[in-house]
């Protein structure tokens, strides 16, 4: 499988029910590694550019008035096949329809307050995260590197 990246945003219905930590623990339990995170309020002006590919569509000035109506946390996940396995856990845009389990099932309202968004293709997925995150900003990391020897504490030595 493909490293891909993959940009989620918890929209203000998730933030303001407080379920920004369980999709974040359920995530790393799945493997992915959080490589970028910041909590912005969205002016709609932002997200007009971000949701370009809608403009003109029916949905497209509640989307805007309603993902900028309060804080939203952005965040960039890491791993193989990130794409089609996180869409599965966030489950169908209307969360009448989706799966029992998934994110929108468990705390969606309706296809609107749905909670979550996630990049639906590998390029959706570099475009999205470049829009919020310069490069610089996106944290590859060793999950490991923490337990190296040298990172440590000295031993005290044993007294005679």
């Amino acid at each position: 499988m493909t490293d891909e990246l993959s940009c989620v945003i918890v929209k203000p219905d998730g933030v303001g029910k407080a379920v920004v930590g369980k999709i974040f623990a359920r995530l790393e339990a799945e493997g992915f590694r959080l490589t970028a995170a910041r909590m912005v309020r969205p002016t709609p002006e932002l997200l007009g550019g971000f949701y370009a590919e809608h403009k003109g569509k029916p949905f497209y000035e509640g989307l805007l008035k309603f993902i900028s109506s309060g804080p939203i946390v952005v965040t960039a996940w890491r791993g193989a096949d990130v794409i089609r396995k996180i869409r599965a856990l966030i489950g169908s845009t209307n969360p009448a329809e989706a799966a029992a389990g998934t994110f929108r099932a468990q705390w969606g309202t309706d296809n609107r307050r749905n909670l979550i968004h996630a990049s639906d293709s590998p390029a959706s997925g570099l475009r999205e995260t470049s829009f919020f995150f310069a490069p610089e900003e996106l944290a590859p990391y060793d999950p490991m590197l923490w337990s190296r020897p040298e990172y440590a504490p000295p031993t005290p030595a044993l007294k005679s």
